[in-house]
């Protein structure tokens, strides 16, 4: 079969560039070596991680804050394997989802490995065992990533796990280590912390979450602090040892001193690799960099080989589920002859926690690095009657702007709905507005959002009006 469009890898960036393709008028085909459709993000990612942490999060709020509301419940129990069988529902109805907009696409699936020919070609392992080779004027590499282990610590899946097993476990653990506090160690710390688990990070860093704004990782910490959890940062790991029952962690301090930590699993969360396992990229004329990325033009995203792309977590970037969607997009209307643009500094992060934390744009320790003169304003979410209203207090908007012209430079938010408020910074910045023009824009009251024109005030003339 002749194509104008070969995507290999269903996840977001992957099914969005296939729907885009199509819609554009091109003969597309997407290629997923598992039996559904979606990825890393939808199938042991993004949504399931969401589906149990809103679960824990009702869990907790239950035990802790309903009888405040005037809820009262007896004989409250954590039924983790009712959580992980919603989560699977969850996900059965995405993967449809996909499917149906394949469908509706008029999008060829097939189901198995791809792995080029040629640079034209692609070989596809069905899962039925069977082969079947199709060819592509434009072939686009989705294959996202995997996490990453270290050699020296032994996942074996059952006591020492990844993100994978963390989201199917059968238990609630006695003590769980987790080995980093970045966004994934961070979420599926807290969902366990909430079900009553005790919780140790462990995190080579200073801070939790130590890509973002550190104010973010200090506020962070003390929040998830009130769930009982341990902290060991600045710590490195030197040795993990399965010993049956439980699990014993070894690390170094920033003294240098041996510490030990013993629990009953363990949750390995220190990043994710590049995945172009079988893709036989050679056979294309392609190799990965020492990172084990594929390096792509800016302009295109294109690889050295004309006519095939890259995107999302095999390329060079954050990876974001919605990064990639992003460049599916610009690399279907590149090939179609468009002129589309991404601003990579406006594609926001956010940890879902709770409370969430989001950020767009640069941190301040960037803008100190860069000498970059700026003024800072924030704003606490306990000066806010919805936040005090919904108890939800913990947490503070941080806008940082130029200290010259006012421009909105970073907006950085720890706080209820922060992943849904941080959109209206996204916009702001996109049209480069100052700190002054949110300011002077009616927020509804009472609404979280009114932080941001607080954070703005404060920023403008440190003239916050409630605070």
């Amino acid at each position: 079969m002749q194509y104008d469009v070969i995507v290999i890898g269903s996840g977001p960036g992957g099914y969005v560039a296939a729907i885009r393709s199509a819609q554009l008028g091109l003969k597309t085909a997407i290629i997923e070596k598992y039996s559904v459709l979606g990825g890393t993000c939808l199938n042991v990612g993004c949504i399931p991680s969401k589906a149990l942490l809103d679960s824990s999060e009702h869990f907790y709020n239950a035990q802790h804050s309903f009888a405040e509301h005037g809820i009262e419940l007896e004989n409250l129990k954590a039924n983790l394997s009712q959580m992980i069988s919603r989560k699977k529902g969850v996900i059965e109805k995405m993967n449809n989802g996909i499917a149906f907009l394949m469908k509706k696409n008029k999008i060829t699936v097939y189901n198995g490995l791809g792995s080029f020919v040629d640079k034209n070609t692609v070989n596809i392992a069905k899962l039925d065992g069977t082969a079947e080779q199709i060819t592509g004027k434009n072939i686009i590499i989705a294959t996202g990533s995997k996490p990453t282990v270290l050699p020296f610590i032994p996942v074996d899946k059952k006591r020492v796990i990844t993100s994978t097993e963390a989201l199917n476990l059968q238990e609630i653990p006695k003590h769980l280590i987790v080995i980093g506090a970045g966004v994934i160690g961070a979420e599926l710390g807290s969902v366990y912390a909430r079900l009553g688990a005790k919780v140790s990070f462990v995190e080579f860093a200073d801070s939790m979450i130590p890509t973002m704004d550190k104010t973010m990782g200090k506020e962070l910490q003390k929040s998830i602090k009130k769930l009982g959890a341990d902290f060991y940062l600045s710590h490195k790991v030197t040795g993990v040892v399965n010993n049956g029952d439980d699990v014993t962690v070894t690390a170094k301090n920033s003294k240098d001193e041996d510490v030990t930590i013993t629990g009953d699993y363990v949750l390995v969360c220190i990043g994710r690799r590049p995945y172009t396992d079988g893709l036989n990229l050679e056979a294309a004329g392609l190799a990965t960099d020492q990172r084990g990325k594929l390096e792509v033009d800016e302009h295109t995203l294109q690889t050295k080989v004309g006519g095939i792309y890259a995107i999302g977590d095999v390329i060079r970037g954050a990876m974001l589920a919605h990064k990639a969607e992003e460049e599916g997009v610009f690399v279907a209307e590149t090939i179609a002859g468009q002129k589309p643009h991404i601003n990579y500094n406006l594609i926001p992060g956010v940890v879902y926690t709770w409370p969430e934390v989001a950020s767009v744009g640069q941190t301040e320790e960037e803008l100190k690095a860069a000498g970059r003169a700026y003024k800072a304003g924030s704003f606490p979410f306990k000066a806010l009657g919805r936040a005090t209203a919904s108890m939800d207090t913990d947490g503070l908007v941080k806008v940082l702007a130029d200290k010259a012209t006012d421009e909105i430079l970073g907006v950085h938010i720890i706080g209820a709905r922060a992943a849904d408020m941080i959109a209206e910074a996204v916009v702001a910045m996109e049209y480069r507005a100052s700190a002054e023009d949110i300011s002077r824009m009616s927020h509804a009251h009472p609404t979280y959002t009114e932080a941001m024109k607080e954070a703005c005030l404060a920023a403008t003339e440190n003239r916050a009006l409630h605070a």
